[in-house]
């Protein structure tokens, strides 16, 4: 419909037809954090995660492969297969040999070796990463899947999106959407006993 009126009885014809709009999105989690981050609270990401579970379990196939990009969304991809029904194996990317910006930001010193142990051919993958920023790893990792075989679906799973976004990416499931400092890092760590916690530090000391 072109106009105003045409729109809104275009509108009410389908909701007179048992559809219901959409529930508006949450908002986007705040934060603001400058220099001193003392007096600053993350989110706490174990609740995030219960987040993530939740829009997946009914979701995803149950036979879905789950690939997690190093190193923490390899961390979430192994408490996802562990606790999600069904039957999902689990492989690991390690991005650093293809991102775009390989030439000028140099090979990181700790470069793992990807491990894909199943047919990624005809498979439905589910892409497992801890914060979505530029889209930049999300992309070497796609590229770095399609070496390994053309899947018959590519979904992608966050803990934080955190915008900023550089290349058009965008996360079929997220644990909450969050406004970080473009400054600063955001990192999840995992304690000894297996718990997620979500860190910030400034973005040079990476």
């Amino acid at each position: 419909p072109s106009t105003p009126k045409q729109r809104r009885r275009f509108c009410a014809v389908f909701l007179g037809k048992g559809f219901t709009m959409p529930a508006a999105p949450l908002p986007p989690l705040s934060i603001d954090i400058g220099t001193d981050m003392s007096n600053h609270t993350l989110p706490d990401a174990e609740q995030l995660f219960a987040v993530l579970k939740t829009q997946m379990a009914p979701a995803i196939a149950r036979d879905a492969k789950l690939v997690g990009v190093y190193s923490g969304g390899a961390w979430l991809a192994d408490r996802l297969a562990a606790e999600l029904d069904g039957d999902h194996a689990v492989g690991y990317i390690d991005v650093s040999f293809y991102r775009d910006d390989l030439s000028t930001s140099g090979l990181k010193a700790n470069v793992r070796s990807t491990q894909i142990p199943f047919s990624v051919q005809d498979a439905h993958i589910v892409l497992v990463d801890d914060v979505l920023f530029t889209g930049r790893s999300i992309r070497a990792a796609i590229n770095t899947l399609f070496d390994y075989g053309r899947p018959a679906s590519v979904q992608l799973a966050v803990l934080v999106d955190r915008g900023g976004r550089e290349i058009p990416v965008a996360a079929d499931y997220v644990g909450a959407p969050l406004i970080v400092a473009r400054d600063l890092m955001l990192a999840l760590d995992r304690d000894d006993d297996g718990k997620f916690a979500l860190t910030t530090e400034p973005w040079k000391a990476r």
